[in-house]
């Protein structure tokens, strides 16, 4: 069997009769997908660097009483201690939204895409990026991992 033919990672190839346009839109759909997963880590950074700065506030509002400023304390936990993010949300409620809202929405059409254009397959446009960019038959180029 040549090289090549051995490369074909039976997961990621394209099935026949799918067109370039509709591979080169799912990639891009799955690159979107990639973006917002990243926003997902993002919001979840948010939650707790907010919370921690909150939990935080109790060692200023602590530091304060005892320095005698009992005003900037009163200030800082009656202003800012245990405060929404957003009006009426904490962090925590953002996050949740977010999950099962966009997140949950962009997901289930990221595969339902690939569901009924592709058969479920993931990734097929990097799978033809990688096939077109490796040197073939060169160590650390192989198309897939070796045989367990």
């Amino acid at each position: 069997m040549r090289e090549e033919e051995a490369s074909v990672d039976r997961h990621h190839a394209r099935p026949r009769g799918v067109d370039d346009t509709t591979i080169e839109a799912l990639g891009e759909l799955s690159k979107a997908l990639e973006t917002i997963h990243r926003v997902r880590g993002h919001l979840y950074s948010a939650h707790q660097l907010v919370g921690g700065a909150d939990l935080t506030l109790d060692r200023v509002v602590q530091l304060f009483r005892e320095a005698g400023h009992d005003e900037m304390a009163d200030r800082v936990e009656q202003e800012l201690l245990g405060r929404n993010l957003l009006p009426g949300r904490w962090t925590f409620q953002i996050v949740e939204e977010f999950d099962d809202g966009y997140y949950a929405v962009f997901q289930e059409i990221e595969r339902d895409a690939r569901e009924k254009l592709v058969g479920g397959r993931r990734h097929i446009y990097e799978a033809e990026m990688k096939q077109r960019r490796r040197t073939h038959g060169r160590p650390g180029h192989e198309a897939t991992p070796p045989e367990a």
